[in-house]
């Protein structure tokens, strides 16, 4: 299983935005069930203005639960 391009450049884009000290983390509602979400962001600006343009957010509980690796 290969990780596509577009999983790649949004990593790169959230470890400059880690490098640069422009993360953040936001606390937001999921748009389907308006559960909170702990949402982890990359921050810019435009002029005065701060741009979030978010990347996931944190599993909640245990995330070992949450996921399994890969089937070889």
């Amino acid at each position: 299983m290969s990780i596509p391009d577009h999983a790649r450049a949004n990593f790169q884009t959230l470890l400059r935005a880690a490098a640069d000290g422009n993360l953040a983390l936001l606390e937001c509602a999921d748009a389907e069930t308006g559960a909170v979400r702990y949402v982890i962001c990359a921050v810019g600006r435009d002029d005065e203005e701060f741009l979030f343009t978010p990347f996931g957010h944190l599993a909640d509980g245990n995330s070992y639960d949450a996921y399994r690796p890969p089937e070889p």
